[in-house]
């Protein structure tokens, strides 16, 4: 007999399962001979009449405890987006100068442009832009905000946004996959360093993951013109290698479904709807007819050089970056192919486990996008950004065969009684897969705000300057960075509009931004300093004697180029100094992850500082 609170967990994850998918859960026998409860019948008639009584546990009001509400599950996720949208640092100079620059520049009229935003290239899309901008706009107008405001607004609105397709994915996949698989994959999201650096991102990428998870999750409850439209928005607005994830799904709609009247009239309509807009606006912005995804897309494929002049990795970088976002939950995702296939062959229940594809067909997207961008020389972490809540899927799924597995053999080695359903058994399991990967993931989100949150806070410091007697508004303050250009968080967090960053010479030798020329048609202008093979330009340096503020990190490594400016005492004072890791000089595992009572043993701190010029210079302009 099952002890009381496993028999209490069976029931309440029988009636949820009832509500929520085709038949009941299975209960794996020692004959192998049972099968699944009220499985569901082959006609087509009956399988949509299932479907149309198939309802969300929000909709049920069920309070169970064991299984979150949709309701509950939005807030959960809301509540943890907010989280990283407050905390989480920017993690990639592509987003900073790519992203938020350009978004100043629409917002506050200056900011820094790219060689992608330079009219003769134009890889970049301003309607991206200005989806997110729109808001902060009529923000900054109406209420004339310090700009860090319209920063963290901007994120909020983005880990909402990601939370409302987290929402709608955990209804598909507990409709799709099972209750238990749903219940897991909440947490697995919920605790993923992955999702805590991806969800709040400014970057295409992070918007293709909103709009092609919906997509799947439409997909997955056959809602076709939906996923088709909403791969659409994840592709042309977003990121135009997104179109991978819809792959799978539409070889399913045309070979399977044979449905080609939908498919053709909905990627007429989405097509239309979405990229005559974005030609018209990208158009105006560039002062010539632009189709940004086609021309990143050229960029990228055709040309000679494409993206791998900004650097290669190998194989072992993803793999490696996979541990370190969703620590053993990325492990099991990866093994799921094969697992899938042992339960296929020691667990004798047949039935579906799904409710309208089987796991070959609706976890294709996931597998294609690993096997697509693996194969690239240029690896970035951002490029598996759109399927990272597949990982957390996958995961789930792979621990729910180890469970059904585990199940199967004790049920051969001890005969347990068929009636007893395999949760009961090996909910241990569960359990202590979640338990370790929350545990590895507050670690290593603890450990990224610790060692390299400091270039964010050590900017808010320029507000204490703002309001002391020293300040003028009248006048263009510069402050200058160096070799640490890549980790500059953005002009959202200088404290007014005349603050300006500049670029000291140092050892990198490739392409930098410039700021954006003055005029109303400045996006138009096409400036001889901007080329696409990452080769330095001389324009983009500023003259060090005209610094009032300089940023720098002193990890204890100098050159002629990368001097230790905190020594240079009648030059500059200390206005603020941060600790800020020097991965070379600390242990990899516990860099990685926070240890209590370990860590600090093992790792290495530099000082961050915000230099202040004794002296006072002249302004050389904006």
């Amino acid at each position: 007999m099952a002890p009381p609170a496993a028999r209490q967990r069976y029931i309440a994850n029988k009636a949820d399962n009832q509500i929520l998918t085709k038949k009941p859960p299975k209960r794996l026998s020692l004959n192998g001979k049972d099968k699944i409860a009220g499985s569901a019948a082959g006609s087509k008639k009956e399988k949509d009449k299932k479907r149309k009584s198939t309802t969300a546990p929000s909709e049920k009001g069920n309070g169970s405890p064991i299984m979150p509400s949709v309701h509950t599950a939005f807030k959960t996720f809301v509540s943890a987006r907010l989280c990283s949208a407050i905390w989480a640092y920017i993690a990639d100079c592509d987003e900073t100068f790519n992203y938020w620059e350009p978004l100043h520049y629409i917002i506050n009229g200056h900011g820094l442009q790219t060689w992608e935003y330079s009219p003769q290239f134009g890889l970049r899309s301003y309607t991206y832009l200005l989806l997110q901008g729109v808001p902060g706009y009529f923000y900054q107008k109406i209420f004339n905000p310090s700009p860090i405001l319209i920063f963290y607004m901007v994120r909020c609105m983005l880990g909402f946004a990601c939370a409302v397709m987290e929402r709608f994915m955990y209804k598909s996949i507990c409709q799709e996959f099972g209750i238990h698989i749903g219940r897991l994959w909440l947490i697995f999201q919920l605790f993923s360093v992955g999702m805590f650096v991806s969800s709040t991102a400014l970057l295409p990428s992070s918007f293709s993951m909103y709009f092609g998870c919906s997509a799947l999750a439409a997909w997955w409850q056959q809602h076709y013109s939906l996923a088709i439209f909403f791969t659409a928005i994840s592709a042309l607005l977003g990121w135009p290698f997104a179109a991978l994830i819809g792959v799978p799904m539409v070889l399913e709609m045309l070979l399977r479904q044979r449905d080609w009247k939908t498919f053709v009239q909905w990627s007429l309509i989405s097509g239309l709807t979405i990229s005559l807009p974005m030609i018209g606006i990208d158009t105006s912005y560039f002062g010539k007819l632009t189709f940004a995804p086609l021309n990143i897309v050229w960029y990228n494929v055709f040309t000679s050089h494409g993206p791998n002049i900004f650097g290669t990795e190998p194989l072992s970088y993803y793999l490696i970056n996979g541990f370190l976002n969703f620590n053993i939950i990325w492990l099991l995702a990866l093994q799921l192919p094969i697992m899938l296939v042992m339960d296929y062959l020691i667990v004798p229940a047949k039935s579906k486990s799904t409710l309208n594809f089987p796991h070959y067909i609706s976890l294709a997207p996931f597998y294609l996008w690993l096997l697509v961008f693996f194969a690239q020389p240029h690896k970035e972490e951002r490029f598996l950004f759109p399927v990272y809540p597949l990982i957390s899927l996958c995961g789930a799924i792979t621990v729910d065969v180890y469970q059904r597995i585990f199940f199967r053999i004790k049920s051969l080695a001890f005969k347990i009684k068929s009636s007893v359903h395999y949760l009961d058994q090996s909910m241990f399991i569960a359990i202590l897969v979640m338990v370790l990967s929350t545990v590895l993931g507050l670690s290593r989100v603890f450990s990224l705000y610790r060692n390299y949150h400091a270039p964010m806070d050590l900017m808010l410091e320029l507000n204490q300057f703002k309001v002391s007697p020293q300040y003028n508004p009248n006048q263009i303050y510069n402050v200058c960075i160096g070799k640490d250009w890549h980790r500059y968080p953005g002009s959202f967090f200088f404290p007014a509009r005349n603050f300006r960053l500049r670029f000291l010479k140092s050892e990198f030798k490739g392409m930098l931004p410039a700021y954006y020329a003055n005029g109303a048609n400045a996006t138009q202008i096409v400036h001889p300093y901007f080329n696409d093979m990452n080769q330095e330009n001389e324009f983009m340096y500023f003259d060090y004697n005209q610094c009032h503020f300089l940023i720098d990190f002193d990890h204890g490594q100098y050159t002629e180029l990368e001097p230790n400016y905190a020594k240079r005492s009648k030059d500059w004072t200390i206005m603020k100094s941060l600790p800020f890791l020097i991965p070379e000089k600390s242990h990899q595992l516990f860099r990685a992850f926070y240890v209590p009572f370990l860590t600090d043993n093992h790792i290495q701190y530099g000082d961050f500082n915000l230099l202040k010029r004794k002296t006072k210079r002249n302004a050389n302009g904006s």
